[in-house]
Protein backbone atom coordinates (compact mmCIF):
# COMPACT_ATOMS: atom_id res chain seq x y z
CA UNK A 1 0.00 0.00 0.00
CA UNK A 2 1.42 3.09 -0.90
CA UNK A 3 -0.94 5.68 0.62
CA UNK A 4 0.38 5.17 4.30
CA UNK A 5 0.63 7.72 6.67
CA UNK A 6 4.48 7.42 7.30
CA UNK A 7 4.65 7.24 3.73
CA UNK A 8 2.74 10.89 3.50
CA UNK A 9 4.62 12.33 6.07
CA UNK A 10 8.39 10.83 4.19
CA UNK A 11 6.83 12.78 0.79
CA UNK A 12 6.33 15.86 2.59
CA UNK A 13 10.00 16.93 2.66
CA UNK A 14 9.92 17.36 -0.59
CA UNK A 15 7.74 20.46 -0.49
CA UNK A 16 9.41 21.56 2.16
CA UNK A 17 12.23 21.64 0.66
CA UNK A 18 11.16 23.87 -1.50
CA UNK A 19 10.75 26.35 1.22
CA UNK A 20 14.20 27.25 0.92
CA UNK A 21 13.65 29.21 -2.38
CA UNK A 22 12.59 32.20 -0.42
CA UNK A 23 16.00 33.30 1.46
CA UNK A 24 14.04 33.29 5.46
CA UNK A 25 15.89 32.33 8.34
CA UNK A 26 12.65 31.54 10.02
CA UNK A 27 10.37 29.74 7.22
CA UNK A 28 13.80 27.72 6.07
CA UNK A 29 14.36 26.67 10.35
CA UNK A 30 10.79 25.89 10.27
CA UNK A 31 10.83 23.36 6.89
CA UNK A 32 14.06 21.68 9.03
CA UNK A 33 12.50 21.44 12.24
CA UNK A 34 9.51 19.75 10.14
CA UNK A 35 11.48 17.70 8.34
CA UNK A 36 13.77 16.74 11.44
CA UNK A 37 10.23 15.72 12.67
CA UNK A 38 8.74 13.51 9.77
CA UNK A 39 12.04 11.56 9.66
CA UNK A 40 11.85 10.90 12.77
CA UNK A 41 8.31 9.82 12.76
CA UNK A 42 7.73 8.07 9.44
CA UNK A 43 10.20 4.87 10.25
CA UNK A 44 8.37 4.93 13.95
CA UNK A 45 5.03 4.72 12.86
CA UNK A 46 5.20 2.11 10.25
CA UNK A 47 7.17 -0.10 12.29
CA UNK A 48 4.53 0.68 15.68
CA UNK A 49 1.37 0.35 13.15
CA UNK A 50 3.22 -2.92 10.72
CA UNK A 51 3.52 -0.68 8.02
CA UNK A 52 6.66 -1.12 6.92
CA UNK A 53 7.06 -1.58 3.14
CA UNK A 54 9.57 -1.80 0.71
CA UNK A 55 8.50 1.68 -1.09
CA UNK A 56 9.11 3.29 2.13
CA UNK A 57 12.20 1.91 3.19
CA UNK A 58 13.69 3.25 -0.24
CA UNK A 59 11.08 6.45 -0.23
CA UNK A 60 12.33 7.62 3.30
CA UNK A 61 16.21 8.20 2.55
CA UNK A 62 15.07 9.15 -0.60
CA UNK A 63 13.15 12.14 0.45
CA UNK A 64 15.90 13.18 3.41
CA UNK A 65 18.38 12.97 0.11
CA UNK A 66 16.09 15.28 -2.24
CA UNK A 67 15.69 17.52 0.94
CA UNK A 68 19.15 18.34 1.81
CA UNK A 69 20.53 17.90 -1.75
CA UNK A 70 18.21 21.05 -2.47
CA UNK A 71 19.04 23.03 0.34
CA UNK A 72 22.93 22.88 0.15
CA UNK A 73 22.15 24.03 -3.55
CA UNK A 74 20.53 27.04 -2.35
CA UNK A 75 23.10 27.90 0.38
CA UNK A 76 25.65 27.35 -3.09
CA UNK A 77 23.89 29.31 -5.02
CA UNK A 78 23.97 32.30 -2.30
CA UNK A 79 27.80 31.84 -1.68
CA UNK A 80 27.14 30.66 1.87
CA UNK A 81 28.21 27.25 1.15
CA UNK A 82 31.58 25.76 -0.74
CA UNK A 83 31.76 23.02 -3.24
CA UNK A 84 33.78 21.41 -1.40
CA UNK A 85 32.04 21.68 1.93
CA UNK A 86 29.06 20.36 -0.25
CA UNK A 87 30.93 17.39 -1.33
CA UNK A 88 32.24 16.64 2.29
CA UNK A 89 28.23 17.41 3.42
CA UNK A 90 26.97 14.90 1.19
CA UNK A 91 29.73 12.22 1.15
CA UNK A 92 27.95 9.31 2.61
CA UNK A 93 25.70 9.60 0.05
CA UNK A 94 28.87 9.30 -2.58
CA UNK A 95 29.56 5.70 -0.18
CA UNK A 96 26.02 4.73 -0.94
CA UNK A 97 26.27 5.68 -4.30
CA UNK A 98 29.67 3.52 -4.73
CA UNK A 99 28.62 0.68 -2.42
CA UNK A 100 25.77 0.31 -5.43
CA UNK A 101 27.89 -0.14 -8.03
CA UNK A 102 29.76 -2.32 -6.53
CA UNK A 103 26.64 -4.63 -5.73
CA UNK A 104 25.67 -4.17 -9.25
CA UNK A 105 29.12 -4.99 -10.78
CA UNK A 106 29.10 -7.92 -8.24
CA UNK A 107 25.11 -9.05 -9.58
CA UNK A 108 24.47 -9.05 -5.86
CA UNK A 109 22.13 -6.00 -5.70
CA UNK A 110 19.01 -8.14 -5.61
CA UNK A 111 20.56 -10.13 -2.72
CA UNK A 112 21.25 -7.03 -0.47
CA UNK A 113 17.95 -5.96 1.63
CA UNK A 114 18.73 -1.95 1.80
CA UNK A 115 18.03 -0.54 5.64
CA UNK A 116 18.79 2.34 7.60
CA UNK A 117 21.96 1.93 9.31
CA UNK A 118 24.07 3.53 12.45
CA UNK A 119 26.22 6.19 10.29
CA UNK A 120 23.39 6.77 7.79
CA UNK A 121 21.36 8.18 10.98
CA UNK A 122 23.88 10.17 12.58
CA UNK A 123 24.86 11.73 8.89
CA UNK A 124 21.43 12.95 8.19
CA UNK A 125 20.71 14.19 11.93
CA UNK A 126 23.90 16.09 11.63
CA UNK A 127 23.23 17.48 8.02
CA UNK A 128 20.14 18.85 9.55
CA UNK A 129 22.17 20.59 12.45
CA UNK A 130 24.24 22.07 9.84
CA UNK A 131 21.37 22.91 7.50
CA UNK A 132 19.80 24.95 10.23
CA UNK A 133 23.43 26.55 11.60
CA UNK A 134 23.61 27.69 7.72
CA UNK A 135 20.66 29.22 8.12
CA UNK A 136 21.09 31.37 10.66
CA UNK A 137 24.67 32.25 8.75
CA UNK A 138 26.52 30.64 11.66
CA UNK A 139 30.60 29.22 10.84
CA UNK A 140 30.45 25.65 10.67
CA UNK A 141 34.05 24.30 12.32
CA UNK A 142 36.62 22.53 9.43
CA UNK A 143 36.39 19.39 11.76
CA UNK A 144 32.54 19.14 10.76
CA UNK A 145 33.16 18.78 7.25
CA UNK A 146 35.85 16.34 8.21
CA UNK A 147 33.33 13.87 10.27
CA UNK A 148 30.96 13.90 7.51
CA UNK A 149 34.05 12.59 5.04
CA UNK A 150 34.66 10.08 8.23
CA UNK A 151 31.10 9.06 7.90
CA UNK A 152 30.73 8.92 4.79
CA UNK A 153 33.49 6.19 4.95
CA UNK A 154 32.41 4.55 8.03
CA UNK A 155 29.00 4.15 5.75
CA UNK A 156 30.67 2.63 3.22
CA UNK A 157 32.32 -0.30 5.72
CA UNK A 158 28.93 -0.79 7.66
CA UNK A 159 26.93 -1.44 3.79
CA UNK A 160 30.29 -3.81 3.26
CA UNK A 161 30.22 -5.99 6.65
CA UNK A 162 26.19 -6.08 6.05
CA UNK A 163 26.53 -7.42 2.09
CA UNK A 164 28.99 -9.79 4.23
CA UNK A 165 26.85 -11.32 6.64
CA UNK A 166 24.02 -11.84 4.05
CA UNK A 167 26.88 -13.37 1.86
CA UNK A 168 27.35 -15.85 4.18
CA UNK A 169 23.95 -16.46 5.48
CA UNK A 170 23.41 -17.52 1.72
CA UNK A 171 26.44 -19.76 1.84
Amino acid sequence: MILTFSNLLSLLRGPLALIFIVDNPYYRSFAILFAMATDSLDGYLARKYSKTSQLGAVLDPLMDKFFVFFAVSMFMLEGNLKLWEALALISRDFAVLIFGLYLALRGTWSNFQFRSIWSGKVTTTLQFFVLLSLTFHLTIPLYIFWCFIALGLLALFELYFIEQQIVRQLH
